[in-house]
């Protein structure tokens, strides 16, 4: 099996959660200077990856993409080369913290807003009492508030950054600093903290099963409806795709 699927361009790595946090692991106990850079990807992402030149250079030199998002694992399906499950921002975060909470891990928290970011680093202390929490800060600050939080990083050295700014700003964020991040590991979680804080609550179990937690995002937060706009866009691109690699490769046999 080939280890990348490449969706509108975009390659996606062919790799479940669990996959993703033992090559976290791996990489923690490694002697790597420059984060490992993961990009959880979803239908925005992959849209606009045509579009912006930035987006292109971002994906081209990130280490690892996943799936996050029914309609990227439907568009794997379109193409007959399936994609093992989603990997999303929020689930990665969840089971990072678990094995973070085995091994002792340290992590520093970037994004939301003050309040959610605080009570979502309590919480997350509190029910993962052996994790290292080296700093936190808010996703709200200036340029000079930037290079503070750069340098502290920097200091710091945390095993893992989590960085809750939304895509794509969270990915332009990362790679525009990377190199002054002093950290082994570096991933978006959208607004994970968000649901971490129970100021935003994910969809239930079921929904998520039912792969139409995109609905429950939807009716729970109404005003999320034009970047919803993305999602036909998106099918319509992909399944097009599909369709034409389909034919071709009739042509081959």
């Amino acid at each position: 099996m080939r280890d990348i699927v490449k969706i509108l361009g975009v390659p996606f790595n062919r790799i479940t959660t669990d996959g993703t946090v033992d090559i976290i692991e791996n990489q923690i106990n490694s002697d790597r200077k420059k984060p490992y850079h993961i990009i959880t990807g979803n239908p925005e992402i992959v849209v606009s990856y045509k579009k912006e030149k930035v987006l292109q250079d971002i994906i081209d030199d990130t280490d690892l993409i996943t799936p996050d998002g029914v309609g990227i694992i439907l568009a794997s399906k379109w193409k007959k080369d399936l994609l093992p499950e989603r990997v999303t921002g929020v689930d990665l975060l969840a089971r990072v913290l678990d094995r973070g909470n085995e091994r002792g891990w340290s992590f520093y928290f970037l994004g939301a807003d003050e309040e959610t970011n605080k009570k979502a680093v309590e919480i997350i202390k509190e029910k993962n009492s052996n994790i290292v929490v080296t700093g936190r800060h808010n996703g709200f600050f200036n340029k000079e508030e930037e290079e503070k939080i750069i340098e502290e990083i920097s200091n710091l050295k945390p095993d893992i950054l989590i960085v809750a700014l939304g895509a794509p700003r969270a990915e332009k964020w990362i790679y525009n600093n990377k190199l002054r991040l002093n950290a082994k590991v570096t991933f978006g979680v959208g607004g994970s903290l968000d649901v971490i804080a129970g100021k935003v609550k994910r969809a239930p179990l079921i929904w998520q099963k039912l792969n139409i937690e995109w609905l429950h995002r939807l009716l729970s937060q109404p005003s999320r409806w034009r970047r919803q706009l993305v999602l036909p866009v998106f099918a319509w691109k992909a399944f097009g795709e599909a369709v034409k690699e389909n034919v071709f490769h009739k042509k081959e046999d």
